[in-house]
């Protein structure tokens, strides 16, 4: 398999609406450390996401409430200095921006300043409508995300598909013309219904990228560990593997253990 070398044009929030104008298809992944960013940005991956998913995939933890805002700067200050073309955007966690305008601003500049982020992203509608437009006053660009909103996850009591009702796909269509009109780049939108997120897509003139989403979108975003087969518990209908590093993984340190207690490593052509 041949790799290219991506281009080395930076990608900006403008270049993401240019690529949906254009039709071209965005490409996002997450990233938590400065090794993994290296070789994704390399890669050619438009949109790298310093999610808040680290509190499961780096934590352990069984949700994503627990992260704090200081250990979300630690990562994205991580993922920033491995990146030289791609967007990174970085999720704001939970408690930092809820229900405060002024919190979720403060929060939001300590994100920019020590980490160096281009963006960052939100959770929810209308109710913090507020905290964003506070946010866009001081030059920061935000990225939204509706449908499964994961911080939110004891109140929906399950990790589910969102939005099949009527109803509150209807809330959904609003938040996402809200979101646009208050002045957010780009839109998440995560499990659900295909052609609800088409519909997003055609009627709002930001990106819409999904996750679990469908194919009628501007483009999708997956958690990197799981696309690379690392995490292999974690199995939804969406999520495509393409490499079953877990099992490279294993087999490469079952030999090495294998080679240092059979004193096989180092040899002599491995010592000084």
């Amino acid at each position: 398999m041949s790799v290219h070398k991506a281009e080395s044009k930076k990608i900006t929030t403008h270049t993401l609406q240019e690529m949906k104008r254009s039709s071209e298809k965005i490409a996002m992944l997450t990233a938590y450390d400065f090794t993994m960013a290296k070789i994704f940005d390399q890669a050619g991956i438009d949109v790298l996401l310093v999610g808040d998913s680290a509190s499961n995939v780096m934590a352990g933890h069984e949700t994503t409430l627990p992260i704090t805002l200081d250990q979300m700067i630690y990562h994205a200050a991580s993922v920033v200095r491995g990146v030289q073309r791609a967007l990174v955007v970085v999720d704001m966690p939970f408690g930092s921006y809820q229900g405060n305008s002024s919190e979720a601003l403060r929060s939001a500049i300590r994100i920019m300043k020590e980490s160096g982020g281009h963006a960052v992203k939100m959770e929810g509608g209308s109710e913090i409508k507020e905290s964003i437009a506070r946010i866009l006053t001081a030059g920061v660009p935000v990225m939204g995300h509706l449908g499964l909103t994961p911080q939110s996850i004891y109140k929906f009591g399950t990790y589910t598909v969102r939005a099949k009702e009527e109803d509150e796909a209807n809330k959904l269509i609003e938040d996402a013309q809200i979101l646009e009109e208050t002045g957010c780049f780009a839109l998440v939108l995560e499990k659900i219904p295909a052609s609800l997120a088409k519909k997003v897509a055609e009627n709002i003139e930001i990106p819409v990228i999904g996750i679990g989403a469908g194919p009628y979108v501007d483009g999708q975003v997956l958690v990197a560990h799981d696309m690379l087969g690392i995490n292999k518990e974690f199995k939804p209908r969406f999520l495509r593997r393409y490499a079953d590093l877990n099992h490279l993984m294993t087999e490469a340190i079952f030999h090495y253990v294998s080679d240092v207690k059979g004193q096989q490593f180092p040899n002599l052509d491995e010592c000084y």
